[in-house]
């Protein structure tokens, strides 16, 4: 008998062992899925319903159109200042109502030596590299304008995006306006074409976290904020961009999402160049949760934590951890109740990992495809959440990073 009690004891343990992996297994499958695909439909089906009962207003572009400082940050780009300073007085505002400033701190190389040769452009210099953030907390102390819009020297923007921008700040509600982010299509199917199909996807997603409530974040390339929510930001900070907009939305105002003023740069050389900037956007996430976290409080945040989380949270810190973790607790569910079930599950994702091999290997020997290109994308950017990391720890107290090399637009 004392055997027999054993021997059932042994298998109910068994039992609730494997019961536990599976739902762990489970858990987790749906944490990857809702991350990257379920959060958007979620999401894409909450703006339908809001919509359907509360139609969206459209503010019109003001009369008298407001003093607008377009500021640049500029770290060694002498090849790009023309054409830059030639996009810039394209643009469609009012005259004397656009002021064109460059920030150029740390710059060795001609950048500010042709600069001087643009009378209608203010050039912010200082010999000490810094890094980003600090060279934009130091331009904003110049800058009296009540909005102020950002951009890189090596995005172009579109000739009405600046006008489009300030429409959304009618709306007394929209503290921070995002602007669009477009990849240049260099006609390939590696790097180029990937990071274009993801920005599309980022893109769409901004627009519908709007269309909700608030965008969760702004892009770099181009992004504008009033200029009296403007808050300085500690000098290492990596993600400035995304802190600066999210601490606007912290204190109740809204982001808002205007795709009808796009940035348009080209994309990473290639992989070694885009992974540069995967890293360090992973690091910056990582860093950016630790000091957004009050942001975490869903009882007083509540539909900007659900984004922030959904979209954001989940993607820098839980998943690609879970992500990991899937393979070994799907072989272990081999020796479960369902081992053909499971076999099938493992398969699966053997398949979509050989796919990403392939992908990566086709990359390398310069041959394309796009089919194979996703999966390889999708683990590499899940990947560089481990190696920023490193980057973080490496970084810290320091604001200033290596830029990556760009291709041909």
């Amino acid at each position: 008998p004392l055997v027999g009690q054993t021997d059932e004891t042994g298998i109910n343990r068994t039992f609730r062992s494997m019961t536990t992996i599976a739902i762990l297994f489970w858990a987790g499958v749906f944490l990857v899925f809702y991350t990257y695909l379920g959060y958007g439909i979620l999401l894409w089906t909450l703006v339908k319903i809001r919509e359907a009962l509360r139609p969206a207003r459209r503010y019109e572009v003001p009369a008298e159109a407001p003093e607008v400082t377009l500021l640049i940050a500029a770290y060694n780009e002498q090849e790009i200042v023309a054409e830059k300073m030639a996009n810039c007085r394209a643009l469609e505002y009012p005259a004397g109502k656009l002021r064109i400033t460059w920030i150029t701190d740390g710059s060795t190389d001609r950048t500010v030596e042709l600069l001087a040769a643009y009378p209608d452009a203010t050039v912010l210099h200082d010999a000490r590299r810094g890094g980003k953030t600090a060279a934009l907390n130091r331009a904003l102390e110049h800058i009296r304008t009540p909005l102020v819009v950002f951009t890189d020297a090596n995005t172009m923007l579109n000739p009405e995006a600046v006008t489009e921008i300030v429409r959304c700040f009618e709306d007394p509600q929209v503290g921070c306006v995002a602007g669009e982010k477009r990849v240049a299509d260099a006609g390939g199917a590696g790097a180029a074409a990937t990071e274009g199909v993801y920005w599309k996807y980022e893109s769409k997603l901004k627009e519908l976290d709007y269309r909700l409530h608030s965008a969760v974040g702004a892009a770099g390339e181009l992004f504008a904020v009033r200029r009296g929510l403007w808050q300085t930001l500690p000098e290492d900070t990596l993600l400035d961009d995304f802190v600066c907009s999210m601490l606007i939305a912290a204190q109740g105002y809204k982001i808002a999402y205007c795709k009808e003023a796009y940035a348009l740069e080209t994309p990473s050389a290639d992989m070694g160049e885009e992974g540069k900037r995967k890293k360090r956007i992973a690091a910056g996430g990582l860093q950016s949760v630790w000091r957004l976290r009050k942001l975490l409080n869903p009882f007083r945040y509540g539909v900007l934590w659900f984004q922030y989380v959904s979209h954001r949270v989940l993607r820098w810190t839980l998943t690609p951890v879970v992500l990991v973790a899937l393979l070994p607790l799907n072989v272990a569910l081999l020796w479960s109740e369902h081992p053909t079930l499971y076999a099938v599950t493992l398969a699966l994702q053997c398949a979509f990992y050989l796919a990403a091999l392939a992908g990566r290997a086709l990359e390398r020997s310069g041959r394309r495809s796009r089919l194979l290109f996703i999966p390889y994308y999708f683990l590499f950017m899940n990947l560089n959440v481990f190696r920023g990391t490193t980057y973080l720890a490496t970084h810290r107290g320091r604001g200033a990073w290596e830029k990556a090399k760009r291709g041909a637009g």
